[in-house]
């Protein structure tokens, strides 16, 4: 019950967790001002985690603990206190551990572990985790029992309500006990204690379930912690779907990586039957410019026909049918400058006056 309040209570960020005061070892303090939070009902005082406020008004060092992993200390802490031995417990203010405490006795709110057990607590003491009682004993109303009710017999019952945080905002979650055995609940109207409902059977609180969950639909339902089971076609559809998936996605990647590799293929195709018709055309001009200087007559004439065979071999030749670039080359744009100006001569007087 309790755990499930604290999961309410702390899973927003925006609530206030106000865990302790802030007064460290030797300050003054009142022991007056210290009490339980409303709606927490978590144990407050003037001191810090660490500490607790003496009878001298001064704040101390914890003295003793009661979890095993308490507020406010590090990891491997050198001043963690110790844990009360058996018989005795640790009060929330952690003063020091104490003896139990007699039926009848004054205890804290929903400390049952401060009260003594009876001869027969094996039988009483609840086992389920749920934390009806300790070691068949309960605090009630800050009073000590021992939760040994049998059915129709009278009973006392405590409701207390803390404050829970949800989506739809706060709300007020009622936690009833009682002091009826296991397998009976105290009905908070004829403080009578009544059996356990069994499964599907009307409901108006946890408490009144053998399985202490009562559904929203007001019948009594399962245990919180029983286990689901699924049938055997679950888990078929779960592996094929995983199996559809992953093949898929293969099968996607392998479509996707071929259209890429053969792109890339085509690309270098065109680059080699660009530089094969490149080096074509290069051949063809040097066949040309040797045919036609070995056709010069060798006498005659003031005409330079060697200049202009080689200026009429240096033409390129352009085929009609040349294939597309590539886009593998690259090539320098021409900003003007003669130093970078690699294209064919055409013969004819340059600017400069030259040939």
């Amino acid at each position: 019950m309790n755990s499930l309040f604290t999961f309410l209570l702390f899973a927003s960020p925006s609530l206030p967790q106000i865990f302790a005061g802030t007064a460290n070892k030797g300050e003054a303090c009142n022991v007056a001002n210290s009490r339980l939070q409303a709606g927490t009902y978590q144990f407050w005082s003037e001191c810090n985690s660490v500490t607790f406020c003496n009878s001298t008004g001064l704040c101390d060092l914890k003295a003793c603990r009661k979890d095993d992993f308490p507020f406010g200390y590090t990891t491997g802490s050198d001043i963690l206190p110790p844990k009360c031995d058996k018989g005795e417990f640790c009060p929330d203010e952690g003063s020091g551990c104490l003896p139990q405490l007699e039926v009848g006795s004054p205890c804290q709110l929903n400390r049952d572990d401060q009260c003594l057990g009876p001869d027969n607590f094996k039988d009483l003491a609840d086992t389920s985790g749920r934390g009806l009682n300790v070691n068949g004993s309960v605090c009630l109303n800050n009073v000590c029992m021992w939760a040994n009710v049998t059915a129709g017999s009278a009973c006392v019952v405590e409701n207390t309500g803390y404050t829970g945080y949800g989506a739809s905002g706060e709300f007020i979650d009622i936690v009833s006990r009682g002091n009826c055995q296991l397998g009976l609940y105290c009905d908070s109207q004829a403080l009578q204690c009544m059996q356990s409902k069994d499964l599907g059977v009307a409901c108006s609180a946890d408490k009144e379930c053998a399985s202490f969950n009562c559904l929203t639909t007001n019948v009594c339902g399962e245990t919180a912690a029983t286990p689901r089971h699924f049938g055997i076609y679950v888990y078929i559809l779960v592996a094929l779907g995983i199996i559809g998936g992953m093949a898929g996605t293969l099968t996607g990647l392998f479509f996707a990586h071929r259209k890429q590799r053969d792109a890339e293929r085509e690309k270098r195709a065109q680059y080699w039957r660009e530089q094969n018709a490149f080096h074509q055309n290069l051949m063809n001009m040097r066949e040309t410019a040797r045919a036609s200087i070995l056709s010069l007559p060798k006498n005659g004439g003031s005409r330079d026909y060697t200049r202009d065979a080689l200026d009429e071999s240096s033409t390129p030749i352009l085929h009609s049918g040349a294939p597309k670039a590539s886009g593998l080359r690259n090539y320098l744009s021409d900003d003007g400058s003669s130093e970078f100006d690699d294209g064919p001569s055409y013969g004819g007087k340059r600017s400069d006056g030259r040939f």
